[in-house]
């Protein structure tokens, strides 16, 4: 049927396949594939195994350059990719209160010390290396009359709100500081007068040369278009004390009040991106305020915050060192047993002479761990040179003489002169440290026949009131106590006569009164030769060790505690006070990001 008519596609062409033709050919490709392999594969085995040697030497060459090749690639990239902090990120810190307060004219405890150098600027600041620089200064001039200091302000400095910080502020913040209805906790302001010439130039004008001055120009500035209003009866219970504005390099953002009994609070704040030094690597800064050294440890283990300050030498032994570095940095303080002159038992000089040369105060210093700086002079380390007096040295049979000399013999083992009992009571502060020392020293005492009675107050125990149940009135015949002696050496505040009761204000807590000793710290707080003042010092020093007022047990030191793997308190920073620790927080990181730089 033709394939054009209807139907026709249905039918199929016939196919015929051969079986044998295929089969056929099949078998001739399979012998031609044998006969090749046997040619070029099996035959030539034997050749393959006999250089198989340089075969592997050259695959081994080949992949000793690609190697190369990608680890070169590898350095140089790595010269051009660093680690650097990354801008981000929140940093919790755990301080000891009480925080009462925001505003830094009223700041006692530490927290708030803390919150009021994360917060506020100050005209000059202690720099990483401990020294005196400038912060919302630019410039400073003395007079040839040495009493009236220059201070020019940079132009670029904002209160957090925007508006600019000038002179008049300044000049206000003083204003507040020297009046005395306002109680602020600064003091020393009395009788100096302060003028806003211009927006950017505040002159000081002193009544007498103080060259110690330009260290007092540490102190917070407040704003004026924000406070100027408020009688200065009312200003510790106004609202600025809770929802404070700065200029510092953090913004007050939230108090959060986190448990009312124990008084736990968090200040929370966020960076200041128009800081005038640049802004923060951290973008917030949680302050967490605790009520003891106690709650701070157990913080740390919780890992409520990353960092934690206020915390004793001995404290650091329960410190988990697996998760946190620890650091221990001097601060121009030391720790003191500080005698009470005026008392029956330690009028005599020759009985606080033979304390002295009883009182191992090395035994001391190991007896809280190691490094602890030795400290026997009312300064700090560093801050004399030359001559300087050398150490007291431990000798217990001479102290022992010294007392038998002076009256007071040994009636078994106590000591007396006629009925009276050598006793002594011996006051300290709460504190880890503080109380290992006095054990120390009791023990060291009562070898000397002495009879030691301890009280230990509560400063944070509002029914102690230490400053006027203690201090003030020179309740103790040995007070246990830390001296703040700060970035200069002058120590007036501390050991000279007009300082002692019954002056309340007066800080001169030994009662201490000797005519040189006057003399010598009048005299070098009012010259600003440097040489001379040293050498005016040394004369101090050597009277001092001589009528033994007190004996220098160490220098005070920071513990701080941060998280591994993050940015905080330099190794090499040197530290004036423990807020100094912020000098570089501008480059405290929690977080690190990789960045390449330009070939």
């Amino acid at each position: 049927m033709n394939d054009d008519q209807p139907g026709g596609w249905k039918r199929l062409p016939k196919m015929n396949f051969d079986t044998k033709h295929l089969s056929k050919r099949m078998k001739k490709v399979e012998g031609a594939t044998v006969r090749h392999a046997r040619k070029f594969v099996f035959r030539r085995w034997n050749n393959i195994r006999e250089v198989r040697r340089h075969i592997a030497i050259w695959v081994l060459m080949v992949g000793y350059i690609l190697a190369a090749s990608a680890l070169q690639l590898s350095w140089y990239q790595q010269g051009y990719r660093v680690a650097t902090a990354a801008s981000d990120g929140t940093y919790a810190e755990g301080v000891v209160g009480p925080l009462e307060t925001l505003d830094p004219l009223f700041a006692n405890s530490s927290a708030e010390q803390s919150a009021g150098n994360l917060i506020f600027s100050r005209l000059m600041t202690y720099d990483t290396t401990g020294h005196l620089n400038y912060d919302l200064a630019t410039n400073m001039t003395v007079d040839e009359t040495k009493k009236v200091y220059t201070v020019t302000l940079r132009s670029d400095a904002e209160w957090h709100d925007g508006r600019q910080l000038t002179a008049k502020d300044v000049a206000f913040t003083i204003g507040l500081i020297q009046n005395p209805s306002v109680r602020s906790t600064i003091t020393g302001w009395d009788n100096i007068a302060v003028a806003a010439l211009d927006d950017q130039t505040v002159t000081f004008t002193l009544p007498s040369v103080y060259a110690a001055f330009p260290h007092a120009l540490n102190f917070p500035v407040l704003p004026e278009h924000i406070l100027g209003d408020i009688d200065p009866n009312t200003l510790r219970e106004n609202g600025f004390s809770t929802n404070p504005v700065g200029s510092g390099p953090f913004k007050f953002r939230l108090l959060q009040d986190v448990d009312m009994i124990s008084s736990r609070k968090v200040v929370h704040m966020i960076r200041n991106d128009d800081y005038y030094k640049g802004a923060p690597k951290l973008e917030r800064f949680q302050l967490g305020v605790y009520t003891n050294h106690t709650d701070v440890l157990k913080a740390l283990s919780t890992s409520e915050v990353n960092g934690a300050v206020d915390l004793s030498v001995t404290d650091l032994a329960q410190v988990n060192t697996t998760r946190y570095d620890t650091t221990k940095k001097p601060i121009n303080a030391g720790v003191y047993a500080i005698f009470n002159t005026t008392s029956p038992a330690l009028s005599d000089k020759a009985v606080r002479q033979a304390i002295q040369k009883g009182t191992d105060t090395k035994a001391v210093r190991e007896a809280l761990g190691e490094d602890i700086p030795a400290l026997y002079l009312p300064f700090v380390n560093g801050q004399l040179s030359g001559d300087v007096p050398a150490e007291p040295t431990y000798d217990l049979e001479a102290a022992k003489k010294q007392l038998n000399d002076a009256g007071w013999v040994l009636d078994g083992s106590v000591r007396k002169k006629g009925d009276t009992v050598l006793q002594m009571n011996v006051v300290t502060v709460k504190n880890n440290d503080f109380e290992k020392v006095l054990e120390k020293l009791s023990g060291q005492w009562r070898l000397l026949g002495i009879t030691v009675n301890t009280t230990i107050v509560d400063p944070t125990d509002v029914a102690d009131k230490v400053v006027e149940t203690v201090l003030r009135p020179r309740s103790y015949d040995v007070l246990l106590y830390q001296l703040t002696i700060g970035g200069d050496p002058d120590v007036y505040a501390y050991w000279h006569s007009s300082q002692a009761s019954p002056n309340e204000k007066g800080r001169n807590f030994a009662n201490y009164s000797n005519v040189l000793a006057d003399d010598t710290l009048t005299s070098a707080s009012s010259r600003t030769e440097t040489d001379l003042r040293n050498a005016k010092y040394l004369t101090f020093a050597r009277q001092w060790l001589t009528d033994a007022p007190a004996i220098g047990l160490y220098q005070s030191t920071l513990q701080y505690v941060s998280s591994k793997n993050i940015s905080t308190v330099g190794t090499s920073d040197t530290l004036i006070s423990p807020v100094d620790r912020y000098s570089n927080l501008l480059y405290w990181s929690v977080n690190q990001k990789t960045v390449y730089t330009t070939p």
